[in-house]
């Protein structure tokens, strides 16, 4: 029997007055706080609540005049990708794309390809691939032409070893034309303008909720196997004994991924701290993870190893 605790994103809207109960009722049935944002009277909070206790949480939050809020995609890194950085690939639908992802709670990077265009040329650098492959999902954002995305960009999904979500403009494509590809999402083509019209802001909408179905069988499929400490309670260790990451000037200085971590600390200086981080049975972070510098302004990464290859969780 799998005992492994499902926890559900949610993100919490209301007033600061006692948010402060909130968080100690979070703490009480295990959840975990993942970020806080407080603008003048209100208060927005990121969090995982154990599915088990939801109603609880719901019922408090209720008390307080507050909102919880499904937000399927915290906790997911997901990077935009566009063939080229060129004015034809990249403004605006690619900007659309990622700011709509983030609003369910997803991280997004925005990755421009340097020879992604060209029917002859069109290819993936390997420093691209493996940057990609830090995160949860690609999304492709491609044209509005069907023979282009199927007879051309599909090389580009070349050594991709994450879910592969293609976004382009025409409204079908079958799957089996894309090789590699788990998504299609059609009818956001590349446009001239910021998406803002009701049809184009709809089909955002569409794509929220099925990059969001995505990661729920992601999950479901990872739950089969889980990591061997959920990601949201290493960055609580990490907050508590690496207090260096409160000075850290990058915006969410953690990102969780589904079964690991960014923490936006130089490698070379804080690698030692962060392998050395202790848990309360003794086990130290370098014991249940595999710890590397990223692709990414050197920033740490952390992949979580699973529970069946430690033999026990944490």
């Amino acid at each position: 029997m799998n005992n492994y605790t499902i926890y559900d994103p949610y993100v919490y809207n209301g007033g600061v007055y006692k948010h402060g109960l909130l968080l100690e009722l979070l703490e009480d049935i295990g959840g975990y706080l993942v970020n806080k944002i407080v603008t003048a009277s209100e208060i927005t909070m990121d969090m995982f609540i154990p599915r088990e206790d939801f109603y609880a949480m719901e019922s408090l939050s209720s008390k307080l005049l507050g909102k919880l809020i499904k937000s399927p995609l915290t906790g997911v890194e997901i990077a935009v990708i566009s063939p080229t950085l060129s004015s034809q690939h990249l403004p605006h639908s690619a900007c659309d794309i990622a700011e709509s992802l983030r609003h369910p709670g997803a991280k997004t990077t925005m990755v421009g390809l340097a020879r992604g265009m060209g029917r002859n040329i069109s290819m993936n650098m390997s420093f691209e691939r493996n940057l990609i492959n830090e995160h949860d999902i690609a999304v492709f954002s491609f044209g509005v032409f069907k023979d282009c995305i199927i007879n051309k960009k599909t090389r580009l999904f070349e050594g991709i070893d994450i879910p592969i979500v293609v976004v382009g403009g025409p409204k079908n494509i079958d799957l089996s034309d894309l090789h590699g590809a788990s998504l299609y999402v059609g009818s956001i083509g590349r446009i001239a303008h910021r998406s803002r019209n009701p049809e184009e802001l709809k089909q955002l909408e569409n794509l929220n909720d099925q990059v969001s179905n995505l990661c729920n069988n992601l999950r479901l499929k990872l739950s089969k196997d889980p990591p061997s400490i959920f990601p949201a309670k290493v960055m609580k260790y990490i907050e508590e004994q690496v207090p260096e990451i409160k000075s850290s000037i990058a915006p969410s200085p953690i990102s969780l991924k589904l079964s690991g971590l960014r923490v936006k600390l130089p490698y070379d200086l804080y690698y030692e701290k962060l392998a050395n981080v202790e848990f309360d049975n003794g086990t130290k972070l370098k014991e249940v993870a595999n710890i590397s510098k990223s692709l990414m302004n050197n920033y740490i990464l952390i992949n979580i190893k699973k529970k069946s290859t430690i033999g026990f969780e944490i």
